[in-house]
């Protein structure tokens, strides 16, 4: 027995943060299944590359640069959309800075904002613009790429983690909120994952001995064991799925 749950023919998906690691991963498998894909992230030439190597695949994609952290770049980006699509169907901020890596006694204010500013007001207004052409469409799926971090804070990574909450808590806000108009809201919450944004933890030779010592599966995950959840909660697979936050971590929480 065959099934089309899966299948994103048609969909129009903006994947944040889409040049590189999970972003990238997502926009590409998304494609796959159908969905035109808009790669964006701050740098046009990166997206490019994204966006290239997906309609050099077969699919359909575009590339368009926006800084989250940013509010002019969020406003052009949909813009951008309603003047060329006039639609979106799935939004998956996956965006995110963490610039500060040490003991949160000396976080200072530049660190603070910055990830503020992305993690937080980023994702909030851009959940904002998306669930507005959703509203005037017929409904769509918003998913935020969240960390388990927002569980059991991270080493040296305070305020990363606290936005890392919020994202949690904004997923559930947008979920029971938007829903009546047809708009599913949920999140994606990475455990030990290789990516360049983590590079910071994988070159740390006695964090990356404990993260992976306390992981069941005993390895860490690769970027592309991430956009499979993604899939599911941006498809017709998770219909009935509401204000869900995914903990995928190889079992690290438990």
């Amino acid at each position: 027995m065959t099934t089309q749950l899966f299948d994103l023919a048609g969909k129009i998906a903006l994947v944040t943060g889409a040049s590189r690691g999970i972003g990238e991963e997502v926009a590409k498998l998304l494609a796959v299944q159908g969905a035109h894909v808009i790669v964006s992230s701050r740098k046009i030439d990166d997206c490019s590359v994204v966006a290239g190597a997906i309609q050099e695949a077969g699919g359909s994609a575009e590339a368009f640069a926006c800084h989250v952290g940013n509010m002019d770049n969020i406003a052009a980006l949909f813009e951008h959309i309603r003047a060329v699509h006039g639609r979106l169907d799935i939004c998956v901020n996956n965006a995110a800075t963490n610039p500060y890596f040490g003991h949160v006694l000396d976080t200072d204010l530049g660190a603070f904002n910055k990830t503020v500013d992305v993690n937080m007001r980023g994702y909030f207004f851009m959940s904002i613009e998306a669930g507005k052409l959703m509203r005037d469409n017929g409904g769509g799926a918003i998913v935020n790429t969240a960390s388990i971090n927002a569980l059991q804070p991270g080493i040296m990574q305070g305020i990363y983690s606290i936005t890392k909450a919020a994202v949690v808590n904004m997923t559930k806000v947008f979920a029971k909120e938007c829903a009546p108009m047809g708009i599913r809201c949920n999140a994606l919450l990475p455990g030990f994952t290789k990516t360049k944004f983590a590079g910071a933890l994988f070159d740390n030779e006695d964090i990356y001995k404990v993260a992976v010592e306390g992981i069941p599966m005993g390895r860490h995950a690769e970027a592309s064991e991430m956009a499979g959840t993604v899939l599911y909660l941006v498809s017709d697979a998770s219909s009935y799925t509401n204000g869900e936050c995914i903990v995928v971590d190889g079992g690290m929480t438990i």
